[in-house]
């Protein structure tokens, strides 16, 4: 299969989908590695079975995601429901923050997905940004969605969830389900317990997160099991720019300390 789409010019290598503005961006070529073809054979059907054939392909997902992230450049991770549609409010809040974040001079990452993800995107993309996807194979087939300037496609949550925030100078969480709320917790989880510095955690849509902040301050703080720190570590607003606002205020800080807010491997 050709490396070039002809409608888009969109270049596939590996699992890794990317346009020819994000080529530019990243300073990367179009040619194809003798690398990248080596690591396109795949063994013996019987292998493939095997927990060590899963070790090594889970390896070549965190490489491929590395090489594929290390030149973005300073970004947020946006997230929320996938389940979104345009003409939503909601669908035009993300959009609306996705252009504001590009104008602030931030990559968007979001899930490559649809609905809130798609928003996000297409509003980095109109307002001259990187829009980043880390897509996900799940058995309804979820796509990249058509604003993805650098896609990059994961067969396993664990991987994906390391290129959200170890690239990330902050999250802005959308309304959202399951998927969502794992995000959320998960970066409130490392910046807990000090895998990462820390980075802005904004949510975005006072009603839909009441509930459940009323929740963490009800149960969680009063039976001692969450503190004050933790409930700061939360910022919550209903306008995109404001989130855009927190988000450059905590990052110029975390720029000016070693490793900024980039997650630790140990």
């Amino acid at each position: 299969m050709s490396d070039e789409t002809p409608e888009h010019g969109t270049r596939r290598a590996g699992r890794m989908r990317v346009t020819p503005e994000a080529e530019h961006r990243l300073g990367r070529s179009n040619a194809a590695t003798e690398d990248e073809k080596f690591l396109e054979r795949r063994p013996e059907p019987s292998f493939q079975d095997t927990d060590t054939w899963r070790a090594l392909r889970i390896l070549s997902e965190f490489v491929e995601g590395f090489d594929a992230m290390a030149a973005v450049g300073p970004a947020v991770t946006v997230f929320g429901s996938a389940r979104t549609t345009e003409g939503d409010a909601l669908y035009d809040v993300a959009r609306t923050l996705g252009r504001r974040l590009a104008e602030a001079g931030y990559a968007v990452i979001t899930g490559g997905g649809p609905g809130t993800m798609e928003a996000a995107n297409r509003g980095c993309q109109e307002g001259g940004g990187l829009s980043v996807g880390c897509n996900i194979e799940l058995p309804h087939e979820q796509g990249l969605n058509p604003y993805v300037d650098l896609g990059v496609e994961f067969r396993y949550f664990f991987a994906r969830k390391t290129m959200f925030v170890k690239y990330a100078d902050g999250f802005v969480i959308l309304p959202g389900g399951f998927g969502t709320l794992d995000e959320l917790f998960e970066a409130l989880t490392l910046i807990q317990t000090g895998k990462v510095r820390h980075f802005p955690v904004v949510l975005i849509g006072r009603e839909y997160w009441a509930g459940l902040l009323d929740w963490i301050r009800g149960t969680l703080l009063v039976r001692g099991t969450v503190g004050e720190a933790d409930l700061a570590l939360l910022h919550l607003t209903d306008d995109p720019e404001e989130a855009v606002e927190m988000i450059r205020s905590y990052a110029s800080k975390a720029h000016a300390e070693p490793n900024g807010s980039e997650l630790e491997l140990r």
